[in-house]
């Protein structure tokens, strides 16, 4: 197998080895080559010769391992008694070069990406210019695109994670690092300038290794929100105007005589300060902090962008016509040195009333600012009024190709962000929902003790409640610390959407919903913060339509999050039961009859197991479709996917063509979370290439058929139940029958060090117990994938597999042609493999010897690696391939090349957690451990 070599001094520390389509993937191993090399220099001129020869050692020997030249054990023992101090610099080695690694791949695929539309070769699927082509042959008539576009949306909603702890400096410096390289691949340097590129990629390197890649301290909940609000500066406000303006453009030239896209259809969303399930650390000064530091952002945003109009437009009333709306605007600047610069003075007026808009809105000063008493904007449409005046004047004067520029940007960012950036969810638990209740009806003297009432007893209590406009609380009412936090964040959300508009908090997400009570629970508490009221009594405190309207208004959805397998499978009936309530029915009707359902892939998957809550998520959109258009209501479905397969993570394109019919309908909604942002919408081109995979995807699911079985889709469908069942079995046997697992689970993973270490800010588990119901799906999934198990994105599915087809060549067949029709199997089967191949249960192995108990650790891990063999030999034989990867190269290259890098990060967790456990009381042993979840997330890119 040819090695090639990037030497330094005294040295080589990183290479790559020879893979498939060598000419193809030949730049992305200079790149790496080139980064490796310069990393590898660094960490011999900065943390001495003898830490580097000894990370060069670890990688040596990690290829050693890979090619069967020596054991496994003879790697590991190179760690064990390894100092600490020097086990932490080699952590940050391999961790700083997965990091580069994944920059060099991003940048690869997208000269792959600018190679083929080079060469005139069809577009890509994902593309929207794939999907324009695809809607074109398709010959569909405007007013069906109109319909399904009704509601049209593309939300990815960013959520806090615990693996997206990387501080500002470093997110910067790759960043940096990304144009060098960019810049160093597009342009014909001599050799002077080549040499410049290469000290600045040096200088960069070097800042990167003197930066702490994580906190000292525990990560803060406002932290969490300034990281989330990173995303906007680096692409969202220039990303997502652009595309939807194009999308608006495009559509209504392909299906011209309807008015498609009023409003922005992508619009982006977060739960990072209103999502308080489990997190005590969500309080109302955080829900304020979340939503007025989204504002401040798109505010000063605006202020800058209107300043720099300000500095562009110098145009000449006396050079060009100018409208009489634009010196009407202009009029209210009556400075005499721009006397004949209408279009500086209308924007200075604007830049004015802005000002004063921000400083009502936001409590500090934003830079920019411009004061001239001017009054505010009342809403952002009044802010878009005036800038369309702007637009049309310089069209009317024959500037258009002027209009088309910044003037054109800001005011798709007016209709795409608002006032408020960024739409937050509140969400909170059933539970504590209930809890609060009682306490409310119990001190207004509604009911002693709600809690122990039957469910037609809640019901009936909580309808007669929603007729009426009286308060509960009232002066003096004294409660629980916790029904006090409960009403204080309420009335700040409120206060937000007042201030802020409507779409600043436009969803209330109930979690573990399972009834009727559980929803009209939410609608109660939203009813005594102000939000809910009669529409005859002058609108919800919302900004809505001052026109009266009968029933009961709500400026937020009340939104169902159906979580366990169960749940899922009540999800229909219990939405059927509540639009049977008029007073709910009275909300729907509101919103112009549309209704948003969250589906859970994190708790289905924990409880059920791989496939079951596939096919459990799969079953349930479907009785939800079914019931949606049998109450006359619009579905939305919003995704609660995690980054990883176990908790619904995989490409987003394929997920969701793989929804069943009718379950996508113009809207989509999808949770985004921690290292998996960063991967997707860093920087501008790669959010571009991500929210286009989004929509083309969300107007192929929405306008074609994508499923594809005709048909045969009810024998699909039974074979499927049947296999559901034999895996959520296989899957119970394990995690809820097998005696000691939660044992082994704890002992073998570092997830007990997820949640005593300082990672994230939320509490790793709901409640204070060692059940695994109660464990949050992030650090269930993370251990797993850390300690390289992968059992959520698996286990169960081989041994179902294996049993329904039972030896019989004919089920064997069905399977494999469901393989080759079905977009949700073929997605499936593909995530599973995705799994398969980032696994290595020899690294496991290693873990499990963490378990005291010899006899639980055999058991335990036994059933594990019998199954992994199982899986595999099934997927292979259902595939028909002997390759995992064969329908991913990407991902097949990026585990060939990096993977024995992952390596030495995996010996020195398990050797690290070892001295941990051990009582060791170093400092550096818990930031060693820390350092190597980072790095391995980073590396595996989907790991919780």
């Amino acid at each position: 197998m040819l090695v090639l070599r990037h030497r330094s001094c005294d040295g080589i520390l990183f290479r790559m080895t020879a893979v498939p389509d060598r000419a193809a993937t030949e730049p992305l191993r200079e790149d790496i080559r080139l980064l490796g090399g310069i990393l590898g220099d660094t960490v011999r001129e900065h943390a001495g010769t003898e830490i580097f020869d000894l990370v060069e050692k670890a990688r040596v020997e990690s290829f050693r391992v890979r090619r069967s030249e020596i054991d496994r054990a003879e790697l590991a023992e190179m760690f064990s008694g390894l100092p600490t101090d020097q086990a932490v610099p080699v952590i940050r080695a391999f961790s700083h070069f997965a990091l580069l690694a994944n920059l060099a791949e991003d940048l690869h695929r997208e000269r792959r990406r600018a190679i083929h539309v080079r060469a005139g070769e069809p577009p890509q699927a994902s593309s929207l210019a794939a999907t324009y082509g695809l809607l074109a042959d398709a010959d569909l008539a405007p007013s069906d695109v109109a319909d399904a576009l009704r509601h049209a949306l593309v939300a990815p909603v960013i959520t806090a994670h615990p693996t997206e702890t990387r501080r500002r400096t470093v997110f910067e410096t790759q960043h940096r690092i990304t144009e060098l390289m960019r810049y160093r691949d597009r342009t014909d340097l001599d050799g002077r300038e080549e040499a410049q590129v290469d000290l600045a990629l040096r200088r960069q390197i070097l800042t990167l290794w003197d930066t702490a890649l994580v906190r000292l301290e525990r990560l803060r909940i406002q932290d969490e929100i300034v990281s989330g609000l990173r995303y906007f500066e680096a692409s969202f406000l220039e990303v997502m105007p652009q595309l939807n303006r194009e999308l608006r453009t495009r559509l209504r030239e392909m299906y011209p005589g309807v008015d498609l896209l009023e409003d922005a259809m992508v619009r982006p969303g977060s739960w990072i300060g209103g999502d308080r399930d489990g997190n005590p650390n969500v309080t109302a000064d955080v829900v304020e902090m979340a939503t007025q530091s989204a504002a401040a952002t798109v505010l000063v945003h605006y202020l800058r962008q209107v300043l720099e109009l300000e500095r562009e437009l110098a145009l000449s009333i006396r050079l060009t016509d100018v409208s009489d709306e634009l010196l009407a605007l202009a009029a209210f600047d009556d400075s005499p040195r721009r006397a004949d610069e209408p279009y500086r003075r209308a924007l200075n007026w604007i830049h004015a009333r802005l000002t004063a808009t921000a400083d009502e809105l936001v409590a500090e000063e934003l830079d920019g600012r411009l004061d001239l008493g001017a009054e505010r904007y009342t809403a952002p449409a009044e802010l878009l009024a005036d800038l369309d005046i702007v637009d049309a004047s310089l069209r009317a004067g024959g500037d258009g190709l002027i209009a088309d520029d910044r003037l054109l940007a800001l005011r798709e960012a007016v209709k795409t962000f608002g006032f408020h950036l960024s739409s937050l969810d509140m969400r909170q638990n059933s539970d504590v929902h209930e809890e609060t209740i009682a306490e409310l009806f119990a001190w207004a003297g509604v009911h002693p003790d709600y809690a122990a009432l039957d469910e037609d007893e809640k019901v009936a209590l909580l309808i007669a409640e929603l007729r009426t406009r009286r308060p509960l609380v009232g002066p003096g009412a004294e409660f629980s610390a916790q029904t006090t936090k409960e009403l204080g964040i309420l009335a700040a959300g409120a206060r937000a959407v007042r201030a802020l508009g409507p779409a600043a908090i436009p969803n209330y997400i109930i979690s573990m919903c399972t009834s009727v009570s559980d929803m009209l629970e939410a609608a109660v508490l939203l009813k005594e913060a102000g939000l809910l009221r009669r529409g005859d009594d002058g609108g919800a405190a919302s900004g809505s339509s001052p026109v009266p309207v009968p029933g009961l208004v709500c400026p937020l959805n009340i939104v169902p999050l159906f979580e366990t397998i169960e749940d899922l499978q009540q999800g229909a009936p219990t939405m059927r039961a509540v639009l049977a309530v008029p007073e709910y029915r009275q909300l729907v009707e509101s919103k112009g009859m549309l209704q948003e359902v969250m589906l859970g892939y994190s708790d289905s998957n924990k409880d059920g197991g791989y496939l079951a809550a596939n096919w459990a998520l799969y079953r349930a959109e479907l009785d939800l479709v079914k019931m949606a258009r049998e109450t006359g209501i619009t579905l939305r479905l919003f995704h609660g996917r995690g980054g990883t397969v176990g908790r619904g993570g995989g490409p987003s394109y394929e997920a969701i063509l793989a929804q069943p019919p009718g379950a996508v309908r113009g809207s989509l909604r999808l949770t985004e979370q921690g290292e998996i942002i960063a991967a997707k919408y860093a920087e501008p081109t790669l959010a571009r290439r991500n929210l286009e995979s989004l929509v083309a995807a969300t107007l192929e699911s929405s306008l074609l058929d994508t499923e594809g079985l005709g048909e045969d889709a009810e024998d699909a469908y039974r074979i499927l139940d049947e296999l559901a069942v034999l895996a959520r079995d296989a899957y119970s046997d394990l995690v809820h029958r097998t005696e000691g697992f939660v044992e082994y689970f704890t002992t073998s993973t570092p997830v007990a060090e997820i949640g005593s270490l300082n990672i994230g800010s939320r509490p790793s588990s709901r409640k204070q117990t060692q059940k695994i119901s109660d464990l949050r799906a992030i650090p269930w999934v993370m251990s797993w994938s850390l300690s390289r198990v992968m059992l959520p994105g698996f286990y169960g599915t081989g041994a179902a597999f294996e049993r329904w087809v039972d030896g019989d060549a004919s089920r064997l067949q069905q399977l494999r042609e469901l393989y080759q029709k079905w977009p949700f199997f073929q997605t499936v089967m593909s995530n599973m493999a995705q799994v398969l191949a980032k696994s290595d249960l020899g690294l496991a192995a290693r873990y499990s010897e963490l378990v005291a108990d010899k006899a639980l650790r055999d058991k335990v891990f036994g059933m594990i690696a019998e199954e992994h063999t199982r899986t595999i030999r099934m997927y292979f034989a259902i595939t028909e391939t002997d390759d995992l990867l064969a329908d991913n190269p990407a991902l097949r290259r990026s585990v060939f090349n990096r993977f024995p890098y992952l390596e030495p990060l995996n010996h020195l967790q398990v050797e690290l957690l070892r001295r941990y456990r051990a009582g060791d009381p170093d400092p550096q042993v818990q930031r060693g451990i820390l350092l190597t979840m980072n790095g391995l997330a980073t590396a595996l890119r989907n790991s919780g």
